[in-house]
């Protein structure tokens, strides 16, 4: 059964669109800045891709959205925005037979941090009662529901960093196994956080390069020193190519297949010698029914960390170069985006399916002083024209998850 993209909801640092969204990945801008959701002085790391333009009310109902924790928000927003620009009608397929798959990595975090102060202070019996259906991470994809009406197979997926694209391979599944008409899949996350961003930075795996916020994450480059942190949401149509060609429907690209692995290694750290995420590459591509030569390019994880680039360009030889194919151009979104966590694989995703439908490579910008570990074609600071057959995603979290999203030209 094949199984196509055929609407895209955004909500990033770039834009509240997809057109404002894919308009300045091609243009090479970021959307890094100080930090303006809480006060960062202090901290380590005082950057952020915070998703500035997105105001909930202008996308939800006012009692609606102060129900959601921002990353529901988000989430939501993007589902809403995925449906219109798909063109579908719910009400034809049978709002019982289109489900839902939005994850998160996180959740949230502001809630339960100003939840936990007011325990401390005051005791028992002054919680706020909408606290734990904010909080807990499956809500996305409830409220996304919600929202839209859609009563068929709802489920919430967490891999860490891996979260959007393990949600979009398990619509995919459920397309497939004949238990939906179409699905609504994503990731979302807003934990640009007092909490989260102090973690992250006493892990070490932020930049402190605070004084040049759009410079900062610099994957691939020598002189990284860690990823910024970003939030946003995005959220894609999936439907069978019969059912999408009978409406007329515009086709962005065809998920052709996925990868899904596990390093079992660390609770943090990718494996050293990229073994699982090369297996989770190769998995995507054979169960696409296709062979390496055929992928042209590779959206990578590419979050900015020292090891992790290093260990991603390793994958990525092994998978192609040592076993006697080329390796294809590789660019990193996050360049641009920051690491958005849950939401970075379906973001990624997204920008996957664009390139194959409008034949463009974004680039990984602040690539200045290659790194001789690092020594394939990054796509440096300028996207390329490029016709694509197919393209592949990766996506690697924190617990050695590892997933590879395929997509191809239709």
């Amino acid at each position: 059964m094949r199984i196509v993209v055929t609407g895209i909801g955004v909500i990033s640092s770039l834009g509240c669109s997809k057109e404002s969204f894919w308009d300045k990945l091609v243009a090479g801008k970021s959307g890094a800045a100080t930090i303006s959701a809480f006060d960062p002085s202090g901290y380590g790391s005082t950057i952020a891709c915070e998703a500035r333009d997105f105001v909930p009310e202008d996308h939800l109902d006012r009692k609606r959205a102060k129900r959601m924790a921002r990353f529901s928000q988000l989430a939501t927003a993007a589902a809403l925005m995925s449906v219109k620009d798909s063109g579908i009608e719910l009400e034809k397929y049978g709002k019982e037979k289109v489900g839902c798959v939005i994850g998160s990595a996180a959740g949230d975090y502001d809630v339960l941090q100003t939840q936990f102060a007011t325990h401390a202070a005051k005791g028992p019996t002054h919680g706020n009662a909408l606290a734990v259906p904010k909080i807990i991470a499956n809500m996305a994809s409830s409220n996304a529901a919600i929202e839209l009406g859609i009563t068929g197979p709802n489920v919430a997926v967490l891999s860490a960093c891996a979260t959007g694209a393990h949600s979009i391979g398990t619509a995919m599944d459920t397309l497939r196994l004949g238990y939906a008409e179409a699905m609504i899949a994503g990731g979302t996350e807003a934990t640009i956080s007092p909490l989260v961003v102090d973690s992250y930075d006493c892990m070490r795996v932020l930049s402190r390069r605070n004084d040049e916020p759009q410079r900062a994450s610099r994957p691939f480059d020598r002189d990284r020193d860690g990823f910024v942190i970003g939030e946003g949401a995005c959220v894609l149509v999936l439907e069978t190519y019969e059912n999408a060609s009978k409406r007329g429907a515009r086709i962005y690209a065809e998920l052709l297949g996925y990868g899904s692995t596990c390093d079992a290694y660390s609770v943090a750290a990718p494996e050293p010698e990229g073994a699982q995420a090369a297996r989770a590459m190769e998995q995507a591509i054979s169960r696409s029914g296709l062979t390496p030569d055929r992928i042209g390019y590779i959206n990578a994880h590419g979050t900015s960390t020292e090891a992790n680039d290093r260990i991603e360009t390793v994958a990525i030889k092994r998978a192609f170069g040592a076993r006697g194919f080329r390796n294809p151009p590789v660019s990193s979104s996050k360049s641009m985006l920051g690491h958005t966590l849950g939401a970075a694989g379906a973001l990624e995703a997204a920008i996957t399916a664009l390139s194959v439908y409008h034949g463009i490579l974004p680039p990984t910008i602040n690539l200045e002083n290659p790194d001789p570990a690092c020594d394939l074609d990054y796509v440096p600071n300028e996207a390329r024209d490029a016709r694509i057959e197919a393209a592949i995603s990766n996506s690697f979290g924190f617990g050695g998850h590892n997933c590879v999203l395929c997509l191809g030209r239709v």
